[in-house]
């Protein structure tokens, strides 16, 4: 299943939004124009169906309440409106779900975000509307959405466990060089990826045998004199790591720890094992950083290769950056998504490609000839 079309009103930096989505979305656009945003929206949503708990309320004081989720740029008194469409494949014509979300602060006491009106749809038919007669008679149950209860969602489930299963990669290299001395602060969701070997240690032997394999692979191609990469556990503290040999003059010579690889490698390998990981949403926010240009080139190709390895073929993307050498590449295959702050900050407004662009790119040139300067531009407006 993936999001097909995303609509959002007052959150953040967006005053309005409505936009269709592919399984590949590029997200184009300077420094400070909302690309993060527009990742934590889908990030707000896993939080919200968190099974782990917390939801509603968690997701929006984790934030900073709604003062800072709600769009400076919108009038006054109005809340945060979020619609998602989803298809369970690309060759279906109309979206499986719809789910709508409106949120805005209590009038009155607490000042708590509660819900305004929450709405799903299967298949064009509405099965949920509220608030409903049980809200209008015990109020404090508006705190809460249906979506993240379990004794209230199984006529749509399916949407709660998609946002369950979403992953967000940001990868830190730091906190995986020395995630002894960070235990105590590690985000349960670990968007920067302290508990990456973890994930390792934690996936079955088959899988991560054939997960190291190709990723060994892959890195053979792009890290010159690299040789081999293993996953090992030390045998005093139990503790997980990964291990890489280069080429050496003494036989068993070589080896390194993740503790002395380069912090491109280590993002590298991180994001091509969540790329072979998941059959649902990934989130990766400037995957480009620490990277050496001709690797970064290799992405979208990375991405297609991850796409065909996996038992299912399915899963979507979402990249933002603003990288010249990822967006090189004209074989590049999805939608874009061009984010373009206003001449005063107050929003940004989101344009996609026109169809003299897309003949363009259809052409030849690629999305970074085309695509980027338009957010050049944009910069010389700030």
């Amino acid at each position: 299943m993936y999001i097909s079309r995303i609509a959002v009103k007052n959150w953040r930096n967006f005053r309005s939004m409505d936009v269709e989505l592919t399984e590949n979305t590029y997200l184009i656009g300077p420094n400070a124009s909302g690309k993060s945003n527009f990742l934590d929206m889908i990030r707000f949503m896993r939080d919200v169906v968190n099974p782990k708990g917390g939801g509603l309320q968690q997701a929006v004081s984790s934030r900073g309440g709604m003062k800072k989720l709600r769009c400076l740029a919108g009038r006054q008194g109005q809340g945060i409106e979020l619609e998602f469409e989803l298809k369970n494949a690309s060759e279906e014509e109309a979206p499986k779900w719809k789910y709508c979300l409106g949120i805005a602060n209590e009038v009155r006491g607490k000042r708590r975000a509660i819900v305004k009106h929450e709405r799903v749809f299967l298949d064009g038919k509405e099965i949920l509307d509220r608030p409903n007669g049980g809200d209008k008679e015990d109020p404090e149950r508006l705190t809460e959405t249906y979506l993240e209860l379990t004794n209230s969602n199984k006529a749509f489930r399916p949407i709660s466990e998609f946002f369950q299963k979403t992953l967000y990669l940001h990868l830190v290299p730091q906190l995986l060089k020395h995630s002894e001395m960070f235990v105590a602060t590690q985000a349960e969701s670990d968007p920067f990826g302290q508990g990456f070997l973890d994930q390792i240690a934690s996936t079955s032997a088959a899988a991560q045998i054939s997960r190291l394999k190709r990723t060994q692979q892959i890195l053979k191609k792009v890290i010159p004199h690299f040789e081999e990469l293993r996953f090992v556990k030390d045998v005093t503290t139990g503790r997980p790591h990964l291990e890489m040999r280069y080429v050496h003059w003494r036989p068993n010579a070589g080896w390194q720890r993740e503790d002395q690889f380069s912090d491109g490698t280590l993002r590298l390998i991180a994001l091509i094992w969540t790329l072979m990981t998941s059959d649902n949403l990934i989130l990766l926010e400037e995957p480009e950083l620490s990277l050496h240009q001709k690797i970064v080139e290799q992405i979208p190709r990375m991405l297609a290769d991850a796409h065909r390895s996996r038992k299912k073929a399915g899963g979507q993307v979402f990249i933002s950056t603003h990288s010249p050498a990822l967006l090189s590449d004209d074989s590049i295959a999805g939608s874009f998504l061009i984010l373009v702050p206003s001449e005063h900050g107050e929003s940004t407004t989101v344009d996609v490609p026109t169809a003299e662009d897309l003949l363009a790119m259809k052409a030849g040139m690629s999305a970074a000839d085309i695509l980027l300067p338009k957010t050049s531009a944009s910069v010389g407006n700030l």
